[in-house]
């Protein structure tokens, strides 16, 4: 059952619709219905209908194959799975037989989840990084993450699209594209960025095409998708979650996170990628909010006026549910900081990827990242049919890991998002916790120009580079577009935050039901 689109152009790449077949992808988004049945639930729902023998496992992963079907490669075509395990089914029966014996694993046995391909399993699934150079990186392995995830009983049911190489390959790419999954599509507004790279990650946990997913983050790659697809994405401390066998750009910042529906979700899923040693749903706790002292990253915000006014609701709904709010308005950043950061990824992908690459135990054509380059410029119409490749080629030039400019950059960059960031916000201002917008409102999908954000909002990076923690909650639509609101603490504070989340979100939050509407622009015209 494994997809693979590879694209060789752009109206390829937007769905091949020419103006009659935009009507007819409008008439199929519009009569999706929202998520029916079993897969409308929260994995915690789930978890517990498992446990009462409501539905069983075999029930959870037919019910999600043919959503993927109806929606992912039908209908409105969201290219959000590049992959499927075929033995997904196999897994399902084995599941329901050791619950039927009493002998369930966890409270994920038999929760179907879909991992981002950058992310090895030991299933018959290339991992890809959405790629074509490694269509054939069948590895055989688990990632530890996967294998804590396999311990539990859950089904590793496919792979998800990303952004290239971890939008890592181009200043001018279009997030969510690669060569082999297509471009990922909003499930909300079929024309607005998924944003990347865990761009399929979030936009299946949206479309309800598995119990939860797995994104990674470098910088943002988590807390973005999440928050413009409408869903819960948590970005733990560095080094909660082992990284081998993920496909890197940079060992000092990568991450993998849980994508979900639901706060309570993220800890469950949290507590099975690290072998259930911390009991984060256990802990949580909505009344941690109370008397708690909570920096508004004021000075993270945009100049949109809707994002600010869902902002500000959030702020009072936060104040109404007992908290205290503390308005930072500004934290200075050095304007060395910027190149310094791009400095450290360059440094690090180079060596990373091609130990990544060389170490593969797959039959793969590229062992280092100079012959990544190479593969791309003599395959250019499939791998650079939309954007070139000139962060990859820019790499290849990076100073060595053990260079003082590059040892500069790093302690420069940490000293600002830690010592004079995030640590010096929470120490200043007496709070426990720091909250701002997730981001921007998601633009439309522009291949011409590549990604063309609105002024940035959120402070992500911060928490990113420091290798903080950072969990996003929906917190509203703007034109049926959602937006988010993040909660970042200092090193260790997941559980913290995920208590937060909790709060938040039994104050009126939840992530909203994709509508798949073509545009919201043509929605407003119509009313005009």
């Amino acid at each position: 059952m494994r997809r693979l689109f590879i694209t060789t152009s752009i109206a390829f790449i937007l769905g091949g619709c020419g103006a009659q077949d935009e009507s007819a992808h409008a008439t199929q988004a519009n009569s999706v219905p929202t998520a029916p049945d079993v897969v409308s639930m929260t994995l915690p729902e789930l978890s517990v209908g498992l446990a009462n023998e409501a539905f069983s496992s075999v029930d959870l992963v037919q019910a999600y194959l043919g959503r993927i079907e109806r929606i992912d490669r039908a209908g409105p075509k969201l290219n959000a799975v590049i992959s499927v395990n075929k033995d997904a089914l196999k897994l399902a029966q084995k599941s329901d037989l050791r619950r039927g014996e009493g002998r369930a694993l966890s409270p994920l046995d038999g929760i179907p989840v879909l991992l981002k391909d950058n992310i090895e399993s030991r299933d018959q699934l290339a991992t890809t990084a959405g790629s074509t150079a490694l269509l054939d990186n069948v590895t055989g392995r688990d990632s530890p993450l996967v294998a804590a995830l396999r311990a539990s009983g859950a089904i590793i049911l496919g792979k998800t699209n990303l952004s290239q190489w971890a939008n890592f390959r181009s200043s001018h790419s279009v997030s969510g594209w690669s060569s082999v999954g297509g471009l990922v599509k909003n499930p909300h507004v079929l024309d607005r960025q998924a944003c990347g790279s865990s761009s399929g990650s979030a936009a299946a946990a949206a479309a309800s095409l598995a119990a939860a997913t797995v994104g990674t983050e470098t910088n943002g790659s988590i807390i973005c998708p999440s928050q413009v697809n409408g869903v819960v994405g948590l970005k733990p401390t560095h080094g909660l979650l082992p990284i081998e066998h993920i496909v890197p750009i940079a060992a000092t910042q990568d991450t993998a996170g849980p994508i979900t529906k639901s706060v309570a979700g993220a800890a469950l899923m949290l507590d099975g990628m690290t072998g259930w040693q911390n009991d984060y749903a256990g802990s949580l706790d909505a009344s941690v909010i109370k008397g708690m002292r909570i920096g508004v990253l004021d000075f993270s915000r945009n100049d949109s006026p809707r994002l600010n006014a869902q902002f500000d609701a959030a702020i009072a709904r936060m104040a109404a549910a007992g908290a205290t709010l503390i308005r930072i308005e500004r934290n200075d950043t050095p304007p060395e900081f910027w190149g310094a950061a791009r400095l450290v990824l360059g440094a690090e992908f180079k060596v990373f990827l091609t130990e990544y690459l060389s170490g593969s135990p797959a039959d793969i054509p590229i062992r280092s990242l100079a012959e990544l380059v190479a593969f791309n410029n003599d395959n250019a119409e499939v791998e650079q049919a939309v954007f070139g490749q000139d962060i990859l080629e820019s790499s290849l030039d990076a100073p060595a890991m053990e260079s003082d400019t590059y040892e500069d950059a790093l302690a420069l960059i940490r000293q600002t998002t830690r010592d004079n960031g995030i640590d010096a916000l929470l120490r200043e201002h007496d709070i426990q916790v720091l909250m701002g917008p997730s981001g921007p409102v998601s633009p439309r999908v522009d291949v011409v120009n590549g990604d063309v954000w609105p002024a940035w909002a959120g402070a992500g990076a911060m928490a990113a580079i420091s290798g903080y923690p950072n969990l996003t909650v929906p917190m509203g639509t703007i034109a049926g577009v959602p937006v988010g609101v993040s909660f970042m603490g200092g090193r260790g504070a997941d559980a913290l935050l995920l208590s937060v989340g909790v709060a938040f979100e039994a104050s009126g939050s939840g992530s909203p039901e994709p509508q798949y509407k073509p545009s919201v622009e043509a929605e407003d015209m119509r009313a005009l």
